[in-house]
């Protein structure tokens, strides 16, 4: 990390979904570059001003008294109203936006999951804010909003998730600096973007031997420690597909020039493909603090951790690849197929897949593991991609991509959308 010029102001930062996996890490990685800054005789060129959760209403204050205690007091959002804690400025389910809009930060760490963390997401790029966007949904529901919306307010998307971070990466090594920086259309030098997926603990074995997978077995990620939803998205390769969407977005690519490759070593992250044949990759262990780090410090390298593990190729560990059936894994043809339709197709696409999740997630008979695609595809079969004008058009397909899942599964639902059962 380059020394930071005395006269610039520390950069402030909101994290959203503050008590999740990737806000948790990312409040260890800050915690790590300011005390690098600190042992060097620096100024920290971090400060964590607010914090947002949906829920974990202890954590949120263990946090905040954390950083208080350091001297860093910070203003805290929760969107769950129950339990909120003492102190807390923001609540309700427009607290992670009435964070962002009224306390002054720089940067702000989108990690709240799904949908829900749109609002906020949007408020930051209205506002011209830098996004480290680790919340894919924001993008695959409403990547049209999104991106004309950071191109006329300045606003960087900055790479979160390892796939995404391992592209931009390798397009700065090609030179060109901030020029590289999402959103942005890449030319004709670039052929082909392809981002690896582990393949999840199915990869494999037919659809057929999983179709009555249960939840313990589809949550044992070999390579990754994950939240239960993207674990589960993994399985499946969703979480794939919605990457596939996102890639789209902060790369200006088409779908054609989107590739999956399976890799079940999960130490190539992404390629980029040159259309004179070369092909540059990113490696590296699988870390969610790596890519997060690269966020908040780059376009420097600041040194890791000294516990995180390290890439040792010369213990001889094969790097194998597959390429990614997409009859098996038709999450990866959705995604295509949302791309070329445009509009509110991905907020469906990403809503059906949520729905359906979350009833296997609650073992519910009539969704088996191999039911999930099925049902994805149902609801985008249900509801025609509308156009994308503003957040309601978002959150109206959504509900509909959630209504249709319900229905497809039987599972009865009142006028509200509610479910019983």
């Amino acid at each position: 990390m380059a020394p930071r010029d005395a006269t610039q102001p520390a950069r402030r930062v909101i994290v959203l979904g503050s008590t999740g996996s990737i806000g948790t890490q990312t409040l260890e990685v800050i915690e790590h570059l300011c005390a690098l800054e600190r042992g060097a005789g620096r100024e920290a060129s971090l400060r964590v001003v607010g914090l947002a959760a949906g829920r974990g209403a202890r954590l949120l204050a263990h946090q905040a008294e954390a950083l208080a205690r350091a001297g860093t007091p910070v203003v805290t959002a929760l969107a769950d109203e129950v339990g909120t804690p003492g102190g807390c400025t923001f609540t309700g389910p427009g607290a992670a936006r009435a964070l962002v809009e009224q306390v002054e930060c720089d940067v702000v760490v989108a990690a709240i999951a799904g949908v829900a963390g749109l609002e906020a997401t949007l408020a930051a790029v209205r506002l011209g804010r830098a996004v480290a966007l680790a919340n894919k949904e924001s993008l695959v529901a409403a990547g049209g909003l999104i991106v004309p919306l950071a191109l006329k307010s300045g606003a960087a998307l900055l790479p979160v998730d390892s796939e995404h971070s391992a592209i931009w990466q390798c397009l700065l090594g090609l030179g060109g600096g901030e020029g590289l920086t999402p959103p942005l259309v890449l030319g004709e030098q670039v052929s082909r973007l392809v981002l690896t997926a582990s393949g999840g603990p199915f990869r494999s074995r037919s659809l057929a031997e999983v179709y009555h997978a249960p939840p313990a077995e589809a949550l044992r990620h070999p390579t990754w420690t994950m939240g239960r939803k993207v674990t589960l998205d993994s399985a499946t390769l969703t979480n794939k597909a919605l990457e596939v969407i996102e890639a789209h977005w902060l790369f200006g690519v088409s779908e054609d020039r989107l590739g999956v490759l399976i890799h079940p070593q999960s130490v190539v992250h992404s390629m980029v493909e040159l259309r004179d044949g070369s092909v540059l990759a990113q490696l590296g262990a699988p870390d969610m603090r790596v890519p997060i780090q690269f966020a908040l410090s780059w376009p420097g390298h600041a040194p890791a951790q000294e516990r995180q593990a390290r890439l040792g190729l010369a213990r001889g560990a094969a790097l194998e690849f597959f390429e990614a059936d997409e009859a098996r894994f038709e999450p990866l043809a959705l995604a295509r197929r949302a791309i070329v339709a445009g509009g509110t197709a991905g907020a469906v696409f990403n809503a059906a897949s949520e729905q359906a999740a979350e009833l296997y997630l609650a073992g519910d008979a009539r969704v088996p593991f191999g039911k999930l695609a099925e049902l994805a595809r149902g609801a985008m079969d249900a509801v025609a991609p509308a156009e994308l004008r503003s957040l309601e058009d978002v959150l109206c397909a959504d509900a509909a991509a959630r209504r249709a899942v319900l229905e497809l599964a039987g599972v009865p639902v009142d006028g509200r959308g509610a479910t019983h059962g």
